[in-house]
């Protein structure tokens, strides 16, 4: 129903904003990735939005791009993510971050959001398995053997002392068809160089 605010930002309270769209105040609420991207208040800002209707309420989301807003659809359908956990994944991770996840079946990462428990995070890499591409469109889980040897790279990286930031960027970068021992070699390269 209301696909996109275009306007004045007048309030900033994370996680809600306030913009005034030619005297009306629609309050949005957003996540802590677009929230921190907002300009000023008393700035024009534009949100693409998701309304979701409940029995008690009326609620407007906002979003600062479409990769957001779709990934924020793709987690209501997951049985048991509801509007206010699909939006602390968003404030926890990045699109992303939650891509290279769900292509690695990493629970780890999911269960550092609050309110995000090792089972409800089972359940979510199991629903969104074939929803998520990293790149526009090339994943680890091509095959199992790649997505394995993706896994076990992220693992070694982890176990070595790298935080897990640095370690999914590194077995981001890696070729698909890379060997265990190869991607532990390359992601160490390229992990000196930073």
């Amino acid at each position: 129903m209301i696909a996109r605010l275009s306007g004045i930002l007048i309030e900033k309270t994370p996680p809600q904003v306030v913009i005034d769209c030619h005297g009306v105040g629609y309050e949005c609420e957003v996540p802590m990735s677009t929230f921190y991207n907002l300009p000023a208040t008393g700035e024009k800002v534009v949100l693409l939005t998701q309304f979701i209707v409940r029995e008690d309420a009326q609620l407007l989301y906002g979003f600062g791009s479409e990769q957001e807003r779709a990934t924020f659809r793709q987690l209501l359908k997951v049985n048991g993510i509801g509007a206010k956990s699909a939006l602390a994944i968003l404030s926890g991770l990045s699109v992303d971050d939650l891509a290279q996840a769900v292509a690695l079946q990493e629970t780890g990462l999911l269960t550092k959001v609050p309110g995000i428990g090792k089972k409800t995070a089972e359940r979510l890499l199991l629903e969104l398995k074939d929803k998520f591409s990293i790149d526009g469109g090339a994943t680890l889980a091509g095959t199992n053997q790649a997505k394995s040897a993706s896994g076990d790279v992220l693992n070694a990286l982890l176990a070595l002392g790298y935080n897990e930031r640095e370690a999914l960027a590194a077995v981001k970068q890696l070729p698909a068809d890379t060997s265990v021992a190869e991607g532990i070699k390359l992601s160490l390269k390229s992990l000196s160089k930073v």
